[in-house]
């Protein structure tokens, strides 16, 4: 929440679609870190494409039977 007016100001045009259209470098690199994440945690590999994910993630449900 904001602490003051001034921080109502600053944040009030911080909505997600913008956040989306604009995409800040700070938001880049969560992104960028939540996914090298989620490869690690799979097991995949760092330069694996938006393409490959699924095809990856089907390949993990059909090892654990699901």
């Amino acid at each position: 929440m904001p602490r003051d007016e001034a921080s109502v100001q600053a944040l009030g045009p911080r909505t997600p679609t913008r956040l989306y259209d604009t995409r800040p470098q700070w938001l880049v690199d969560a992104r960028a870190e939540l996914d090298a994440a989620v490869a690690a945690a799979c097991g995949w590999p760092p330069d694996l494409s938006e393409a490959e994910v699924p095809r990856e993630s089907l390949a993990i449900d059909l090892v654990r039977g699901a």
